[in-house]
C-alpha cells in the first residue's frame, strides 16, 4: 500500500518595508559610513601574522591622534561598559573612595558598577539638566585632608541628557585643591564628535567605544591612560585578567594582542580614523557644534524646551527635548518611526517618557540633519503635540550662517 503524501501549506507573510534609507537619529550607535562598511568587508586574517601587525600598529597609533595623547591607548574587544570596568580594575582597590557626579543615566550606571566592585562612592547629586560642577568637585576635594578620595570619575557627554561636563575646568579644580586623585573620564558618546584632549586636559584614564564618534558598529572599547594611571595599576589590588593593561601593552608594542582581537572592526577603525583626520579634528568639532546649534534653533522655534539648561554645557552630539505636559515622548517616537522611518532616542530612567533625543553625531551633515528635523516637525503635527511650525526653516538659517540683521529678519518671517 502506498501512503498518501500530505501537503503542508506554508503561509508566507510579506512585511511591507518602508521606502528609502532609515534615519538613525539616536545618539549612538551612529550610522556607519559606506566607506567604513567597505573597509570592514575583508577576509579574516591571521592575527599572528605580519599583515595583522601592520593593521594593529596603524589602529593603535591612529587612536592616539583621536584621543590627542602621546601615551598608550588600549583597545579591547568590548562595549563601552567593558572599558568602564577596565578603568576601574586597573586603577583602584576594593574599599577605595571615589568621587562621582550624578549628571544622568550613564553616570548612575557607572556609579552602580563602582559599588559592585566594592568602592566607596561619594555621589554628588544632580538634576540631570547640568554637567558636573567643577566648584563642587573642588570643595569636596579640598575637604578631603587625608586624601582618602583616590579618583574623580566624570562623564564628559551625558548621552541621556545632552549635557557636557567641563573636563579642563575639573582638572583645574583638582589641581587647585592640591589633591592627588586620578581623573577618570567617560567619553563614550563624545570622542570624535566633541572637543576632547586627553593629555592637555590632564585625564588619567579616558574611556570610550566604537559605535559613536568613531562611526563603527559596537564592539571596541578604549582606555587612554596616563603614566600616573599606569603606575597606580602596578600597586592596586583589584583582580583582573581579561582587562589587564600590562597584558595588553606587551604585545601591543608590536601591533599584536594577547587574545583574539576584533580583526574586521580594526579594519573599520583604521578607515574611520583616516576619515576623521582627513576632515581635521577641529573641523569635525566645528561641524558638530553647527549641527547642534541648528537643532536647538528648531527646538526653540517649535516652542519646546531643551533639557540642558546651561548654554556652556550644550552637547554637540545630541539634543534632548522636553515634551509638553500631557504628551508622552515614547508615543511620539513611535509615530515618527511608523510614519517617517526615523528612530529618535528614548528618555532613560528618570526622564523616560518625558524627553526624546535627537542624535547629530558621526557622519551627519546639513542635509541629513534637515531631513531629521523635518521628520520631527511632521511627527509633532501627526502626534498632536502643540508647537509652532517653521522650526526646520529656523535650523536652515543657522546652517546657512546668516548673520546679524539677516538672521533676525529671516527668523521673524518664519515666526510670522
Amino acid at each position: 500500500m502506498f501512503r498518501r503524501r500530505s501537503r503542508i501549506k506554508i503561509r508566507v507573510t510579506h512585511v511591507k518595508e518602508p521606502q528609502g534609507r532609515h534615519f538613525l537619529q539616536i545618539p549612538g550607535p551612529s550610522p556607519v559610513p559606506d566607506r567604513v562598511l567597505r573597509a570592514m568587508d575583508m577576509p579574516v586574517i591571521d592575527h599572528r601574522s605580519a599583515q595583522f601587525a601592520e593593521l594593529g600598529k596603524v589602529a593603535l597609533e591612529g587612536s592616539q591622534k583621536i584621543f590627542q595623547t602621546s601615551g598608550p591607548v588600549i583597545i579591547f574587544p568590548s562595549s563601552g561598559t567593558g572599558a568602564w570596568e577596565a578603568a576601574i580594575v586597573n586603577t583602584l582597590s576594593p574599599g577605595d573612595k571615589v568621587l562621582m557626579v550624578e549628571t544622568g543615566h550613564f553616570a548612575t550606571l557607572w556609579q552602580k558598577m563602582a559599588l559592585r566592585f566594592g568602592l566607596d562612592v561619594d555621589f554628588i547629586p544632580g538634576d540631570w539638566r547640568h554637567g558636573a560642577d567643577p566648584e563642587a568637585i573642588e570643595a569636596r576635594l579640598a575637604g578631603d585632608k587625608s586624601h582618602s578620595i583616590k579618583a574623580v570619575m566624570v562623564v564628559h557627554n551625558e548621552t541621556s541628557t545632552g549635557c557636557t561636563s567641563r573636563i579642563a575646568e575639573i582638572r583645574k579644580a583638582i589641581d587647585s585643591a592640591k589633591h592627588p586623585a586620578l581623573l577618570l573620564v567617560d567619553t563614550i558618546s563624545s570622542l570624535g564628535s566633541a572637543e576632547y584632549r586627553h593629555e592637555e586636559w590632564g585625564a588619567d584614564v579616558t574611556v570610550s567605544c566604537s559605535q559613536k564618534g568613531f562611526m563603527l558598529p559596537p564592539g571596541l572599547g578604549f582606555n587612554a591612560i596616563s603614566e600616573k594611571a599606569r603606575e597606580a595599576a602596578k600597586t592596586n589590588k583589584m583582580p583582573r585578567s581579561y582587562w589587564d593593561w600590562e597584558e595588553m601593552l606587551k604585545p601591543n608594542k608590536d601591533g599584536f594582542f594577547p587574545y583574539t582581537p576584533a580583526t574586521n572592526l580594526l579594519y573599520g577603525l583604521r578607515e574611520a580614523i583616516a576619515m576623521l583626520l582627513e576632515e581635521g579634528l577641529d573641523e569635525v568639532f566645528a561641524r558638530h557644534k553647527r549641527l547642534a546649534a541648528a537643532t536647538r534653533a528648531a527646538v526653540t522655534h517649535w516652542g519646546l524646551e531643551v533639557l540642558c539648561q546651561d548654554p556652556s554645557e550644550y552637547s554637540p552630539v545630541l539634543t534632548a527635548v522636553v515634551m509638553p505636559p500631557g504628551h508622552d515622548a515614547d508615543k511620539f517616537r513611535k509615530i515618527v518611526l511608523e510614519n517617517y522611518n526615523m528612530s529618535l532616542g528614548a528618555g532613560l530612567s528618570k526622564v523616560a517618557g518625558k524627553v526624546f533625543r535627537i542624535g547629530h553625531l558621526g557622519e551627519c551633515n546639513d542635509l541629513t540633519l534637515l531631513g531629521a528635523l523635518s521628520g520631527v516637525e511632521m511627527g509633532l503635527a501627526a502626534a498632536g503635540v502643540p508647537h509652532r511650525a517653521g522650526g526646520v526653516a529656523a535650523a536652515m538659517a543657522v546652517l546657512e550662517d546668516r548673520g546679524g540683521e539677516n538672521a533676525s529678519a529671516h527668523l521673524k518671517l518664519v515666526k510670522d
